[in-house]
């Protein structure tokens, strides 16, 4: 009896350690193949389906994923920067495209976090490109002081646009006190400009834009310059957001160069996620620099210093890639 109870507890203890050593880790393997772990599922949250961040992470998600063996990117279209933030922190996304300023704000709980305080999980991956804010109107409108009293898109709720579209018009002495707000994507400004519902709209994003593209092939639209004394204020008073003109041609129809601002679109990860899934990822990106940019334009600007120059600190993958190209000591 004693002899038949010892054997059944071996075969149970034999049983549970083969489970266990079957038993794959999130993001700790070296592939897919027989016997290795799965790779780690990467929710990567970017913005509307009309803007930059959904077709920049579309480009990653084609390009990259058949070059990693540790994780595997999969695009989600959200509403945009400081929704982006809480997802990480709440565990629904490991991976986010957002805007430099925004993710700052999330790490010291100033701005757009002072009511939900500070969210730090998310760290810098890269800087991949600026964002231009835009603002396009009926064509009678050609200067922002004229917004006084119109209704304006200023993009979705707590997003980066948003805030941005606040320090704009802090630089001519309007508040969102001063015109009818509407909240919505990209497209909602652009559809109700075309629609005769929305005299102006806010848009930051990499130019040229899909949703402005789409308005201008066919219909008449203004493209608002900043002024030389809204500039040097912003300049003062925000100066994460520094200047960047678009060329004449940019879009349909706009024949001059128009002053305006800009921010930088950030890669952030979880810090959740081992330095080996980031570290991998970020090589594969530089490794298939040509790849990336014939998907989409805005990765021609990819660069590692550039990429390393975070408002936020490194995640350990990232800080180890760029040492290691030398973009960083």
């Amino acid at each position: 009896m004693k002899k038949k109870l010892a054997l059944i507890l071996v075969g149970a203890m034999l049983t549970m350690s083969l489970a266990a050593c079957g038993q794959p880790a999130a993001g700790s393997g070296s592939g897919s193949g027989e016997g290795s772990a799965e790779p780690l599922k990467i929710t990567l949250a970017t913005g509307g389906t009309s803007g930059t961040y959904y077709a920049v992470g579309g480009a990653m998600q084609t390009v990259l994923n058949d070059k990693l063996s540790l994780s595997e990117l999969n695009v989600t279209s959200t509403g945009a920067s400081k929704v982006n933030v809480n997802m990480i922190t709440d565990g629904e996304a490991e991976m986010a495209i957002l805007q430099s300023d925004v993710i700052s704000y999330a790490h010291t709980g100033t701005n757009t976090f002072e009511a939900t305080g500070v969210e730090d999980n998310a760290l810098w991956v890269a800087g991949l490109y600026n964002e231009t804010v835009q603002i396009i109107a009926t064509p009678d409108i050609t200067d922002v002081a004229q917004l006084k009293g119109k209704t304006v898109c200023v993009g979705d709720v707590g997003s980066g646009t948003e805030v941005n579209t606040k320090q704009v018009l802090a630089a001519y002495g309007l508040t969102f006190d001063d015109i009818n707000v509407v909240h919505g994507s990209f497209q909602v400004g652009v559809d109700g400009i075309k629609d005769g519902k929305i005299d102006a709209a806010f848009t930051v994003a990499g130019a040229p834009t899909t949703a402005i593209t789409d308005l201008a092939t066919a219909n008449e639209f203004s493209l608002i310059s900043l002024t030389d004394e809204a500039l040097a204020k912003i300049a003062t008073d925000f100066p994460f957001l520094v200047q960047d003109n678009l060329p004449a041609g940019t879009y349909n129809g706009i024949d001059q160069e128009t002053k305006c601002v800009a921010v930088q679109a950030a890669l952030v990860a979880s810090e959740d996620i081992s330095e080996d899934v980031v570290y991998e990822l970020l090589k594969a990106m530089f490794d298939n620099e040509a790849a990336l940019e014939a998907a989409h334009a805005k990765f021609e600007y990819l660069e590692a210093e550039y990429a390393a120059a975070g408002t936020v600190p490194l995640h350990p993958g990232a800080e180890k890639f760029y040492k290691e190209v030398g973009a960083i000591k």
